[in-house]
């Protein structure tokens, strides 16, 4: 071999490197050709240099410019996985073929246990909203009474709407809201085209406790997107049903007209009580913590002062009532019975008058009867201890769900459930889900725990959010037959009105339906749902605020508005009306038609930073409880440390987030590789531009670094 063709070969060799070892690469900077005029070319060139050797043969070193790394050519873009795809419960345990006969026993004994202890826990479940809504209404009963009395805000449409919010709210109770308005109605205090916005409203008020609900699962942010997702699909529903149902009432009565025009056409007849199958299971035991007498609610929304300081706890159950005749005394003859019944003793004039007494027999058995303590201090004691039973109940629900739920009874229960009819009858399965969600809860008779029932199933990923609209579209509809059956069964006097009040609510549940569900693209609160789940997910906090503002803030705001009058509530609301639908109208512009607007108009970066996202409210949220938990520290790390000592873990649990293990150590630095512990390299990066070189052709041959 020539010695110019071997020095050639040598200097090539050297000048490819195998650089894919990081540890053997040297740390030469990637040259691009750039032109004189300091533009840089689209493709790199190869560097030509004359070298001459000992001898004085001119040689040719080539040196080769790194290109983008060949990994990245053939990586397989990595799908992007949906967040409400519904996970799948794998079986972690032995299978059944693996199990020997006592294993296999054992396994049908535990499945036994487990079913049994999870009718235990849904029992007290059931029980425990039972008694959350006497706990409302102990507290706030009186109130949501009072709120019945003035007539003339009640004449206004939206005020009458929010009143239904709010009293639905204070009592967790759509069935009783709905019966006050029923008795106002009976005793001609309250017209019925006055009533049918108050109806709305209890239909807005009893979605929260199926939100509550949901926000018992916020410890997983997955289950958590799913679980709230499936809880607001039904505050959607319903506000915007009321968003459009409820000018269209005001414009046209049409839900007056129809339901006058069933009540006139059919002849209903008195009828039996409505079959009461939830309570003849439930109220044996909640009547042994709480009685109330909700006919004061009744008294006080028909502003009757007789009842203003009377307590709502029941106190005697079995009374006699007797009617007995007794000499009155009578202000003038013209006030006796009759004139054959009426004498005078010189002073005063009497009469004979039918008196009823009530005679108390036997208390009733509940634990509160013997106890002097105010409604207030009931009401709280009753609210603190449901609920925490309510999220006992429904932690264990969701964790006995989830070791129930695997493998495949879990594929068969999400198929069973999820699972369109074929084509062309898949259009039928949601409308059968609807008929499924009526008798479901028409059995339970409470949509609130139907509802509530089902949030925990949609957390784990056993019903879609796509099934739980129409199931909660039927647990709409379910609820109001409740209510015709319980209205059919009221005296002569009060049938028409609670039957008319009760085809109302039927009805206008039946235009929502046929609003927001027979053409997919209408399905707004699915992708309401969606959205408030998202960003409940991601900021926890956020769904607390959506609670407050929705179901308090925005209620209480139209409420003292309506205090006011009419004027002022129009000229507070019309602004902020016109405002949020010029952001609706700008956000539908820059997703569909961003060409038509400004360039500043295309994106929200116009805003500042707080007002276009949740990011610095976040931090300003984490910073405030971060400084809550620090506080707490030292008391939570003693509670936290027993309670490892108890449970037998050598480190701490994490049971509490003041508690810190002492014990961590702290982070170790993590070490360069030493091909880049190159002090000339350090000093490139500092410098960002390194030396250039320029050739015969006046092309600048640039080197930079770039990190792996």
């Amino acid at each position: 071999m020539q010695p110019s063709l071997m020095a050639f070969t040598l200097k090539f060799r050297a000048t490819m490197a195998p650089w894919p070892e990081l540890e053997n690469s040297q740390p030469t900077s990637e040259k691009y050709t750039v032109k004189a005029d300091g533009e840089q070319s689209a493709k790199p060139e190869k560097a030509k240099e004359t070298e001459k050797d000992d001898t004085g043969t001119a040689i040719t070193k080539i040196e080769l410019v790194p290109s983008h790394s060949t990994a990245t050519l053939i990586e397989e873009p990595t799908e992007v996985e949906d967040p409400w795809d519904l996970p799948e419960l794998k079986d972690t345990g032995l299978k059944w073929s693996e199990r020997d006969t006592k294993g296999k026993i054992l396994c049908v004994f535990q499945g036994i246990g487990k079913f049994i202890l999870l009718l235990v826990f849904l029992y007290f479940f059931v029980c425990s909203l039972d008694v959350l809504s006497s706990a409302f209404q102990l507290v706030g009963g009186k109130v949501a009474g009072k709120f019945f009395n003035n007539n003339s805000i009640m004449s206004n449409p939206l005020a009458g709407m929010v009143i239904g919010v709010l009293v639905t709210v204070l009592v967790q109770s759509s069935s009783t809201s709905t019966s006050i308005v029923v008795s106002m109605v009976a005793s001609s205090l309250l017209p019925v085209h006055a009533a049918i916005p108050i109806i709305m409203g209890a239909n807005i008020g009893t979605s929260i406790t199926n939100t509550i609900v949901a926000l018992m699962q916020a410890g997983d942010r997955k289950e958590f997107r799913r679980a709230f997702a499936g809880a607001t699909v039904h505050d959607f529903f319903n506000w915007l049903s009321v968003l459009v149902l409820l000018p269209l009432e005001a414009a046209t009565g049409y839900l007056e007209r129809l339901t006058n025009l069933v009540v006139e056409s059919f002849h209903f007849k008195n009828g039996e009580e409505a079959p009461e199958l939830l309570k003849v299971i439930t109220d044996p035991f909640t009547k042994l913590i709480i009685q109330l007498d909700k006919s004061i609610l009744n008294q006080i929304a028909m502003n009757d002062e007789s009842v203003q300081n009377k307590s709502m706890i029941k106190i005697w159950c079995k009374t006699f009532t007797n009617v007995t005749e007794r000499n009155v005394t009578v202000p003038s003859p013209e006030n006796c019975t009759s004139p054959s019944l009426c004498w005078t003793d010189g002073l005063y004039t009497w009469t004979i008058k039918n008196v009823t007494y009530k005679e108390n027999i036997a208390k009733c058995q509940h634990i509160f009867v013997n106890f002097n303590l105010s409604d207030a201090i009931v009401g709280t004691i009753l609210l603190i201890t449901s609920l925490l039973i309510l999220c006992t109940c429904l932690i264990l629900i969701v964790k006995l769900l989830g070791s129930v739920l695997r493998g495949q009874v879990a594929a068969v229960i999400k198929k069973t459930i999820n699972t369109d009819f074929p084509y062309p009858f898949s259009w039928v399965t949601g409308y059968l889900a609807i008929l499924v969600g009526a008798g479901m809860t028409f059995i339970v008779q409470s949509s609130s725990v139907f509802t509530s029932a089902m949030t925990p199933l949609i957390g784990i990923g056993v019903i879609s959010i796509q099934r739980a609209y129409p199931l909660t579209l039927g647990a709409n509809i379910g609820t109001t037959t409740t209510a015709i059956l319980a209205a059919l069964a009221s005296p002569g006097s009060t049938l028409k009105s609670s039957l008319q009040i009760a085809l109302c609510h039927f009805f206008f549940n039946i235009s929502g339906i046929i609003l927001w569900y027979p053409i997919p693209f209408t399905r707004l609160p699915i992708r309401l749902a969606k959205g408030l789940g998202n960003i409940s997910s991601k900021y926890r906090w956020f769904a607390i605020v959506y609670l407050i503002i929705f179901f308090f803030l925005i209620p209480l705001a139209v409420f003292g508005l309506s205090l006011i009058g009419w004027p002022v509530l129009v000229g507070v609301a019309s602004p902020i009306v016109l405002v949020i639908l010029l952001v609706v109208v700008l956000k539908i512009l820059q997703s569909f038609c961003p060409g038509s607007l400004p360039q500043k108009l295309r994106s929200w970066d116009f805003l500042p930073f707080w007002m276009r996202s949740l990011e610095p409210w976040d931090k300003l949220i984490t910073s405030l409880t971060s400084c809550f938990q620090m506080r707490c520290c030292c008391c939570c790390r003693v509670c936290c440390r027993l309670c490892c000592g108890l449970c037998g873990c050598s480190k701490c649990c994490r049971c509490s987030k003041c508690c810190e293990d002492l014990e961590e150590g702290k982070d170790e630095p993590v070490k360069s590789p030493e091909a880049f512990n190159n002090l000339a390299m350090d000093k490139e990066a500092q410098d960002g531009v390194t030396k250039s070189e320029v050739d015969a052709s006046g092309t600048k041959i640039v080197s930079s670094v770039t990190a792996l």
